[in-house]
């Protein structure tokens, strides 16, 4: 009954479902937010860029060594480049954390909950979550391996889904060679 009541309680604070926050039943294994990364990779016609954004907390869901389930939250103030130097990397950072891009200044975290979570092998599983970004909650469906102490994850991104539309040929016309394309791909490798 507690458990219901601070699910419903969450799911009013954050606006998500009372389903989608609900844990399910297990340990959770508290992620080492400081020692985990996550890193970002986005492409354009003329090439691509790339970056990390720091974990704020999360956790996994366990049963024994089963994956059952987990939440995490990224600060998406923290948006770096790491392929560019000097003012060019400054102008970027700054760039994607306009409102062009992820208003970080009105939407400064992104919230990622499992929904569903289905063994693929002994040490992966396919995971179905509702990825916030801007306030859009949107499913996504990617592979966890988790492996002892650590876990890793590789997902696409549709930015368009989420009203990221700067430079984006889905909302967009005749861009041509300014064209930034709608997936990015995160790989997040955690520390348990």
């Amino acid at each position: 009954m507690k458990k219901t009541i601070f699910s419903i309680a969450l799911a009013l604070v954050f606006g998500f479902s009372a389903t989608a926050t609900t844990p399910l039943d297990g340990e959770k294994k508290e992620v080492k937010a400081s020692e985990s990364t996550v890193t970002w990779k986005g492409y354009k016609v003329t090439g691509s860029h790339e970056g990390t954004i720091d974990l704020k907390s999360g956790y996994l869901e366990m049963d024994g060594k089963k994956l059952t389930g987990g939440q995490f939250v990224v600060d998406m103030t923290s948006i770096s480049n790491s392929d560019l130097e000097g003012e060019s990397k400054g102008k970027l950072e700054g760039h994607l954390k306009s409102d062009d891009f992820f208003g970080v200044a009105t939407h400064p975290t992104a919230k990622l909950v499992f929904t569903s979570v289905k063994p693929l092998n002994k040490n992966s599983y396919t995971v179905t979550g509702d990825l916030t970004i801007k306030e859009t909650t949107k499913p996504i469906t990617f592979v966890v391996s988790v492996y002892e102490n650590k876990a890793t994850a590789t997902m696409k991104v549709d930015r368009a889904e989420y009203d990221v539309r700067y430079g984006s040929g889905s909302f967009f016309d005749n861009l041509g060679d300014k064209t930034i394309y709608d997936e990015f791909d995160l790989v997040v490798d955690l520390q348990l």
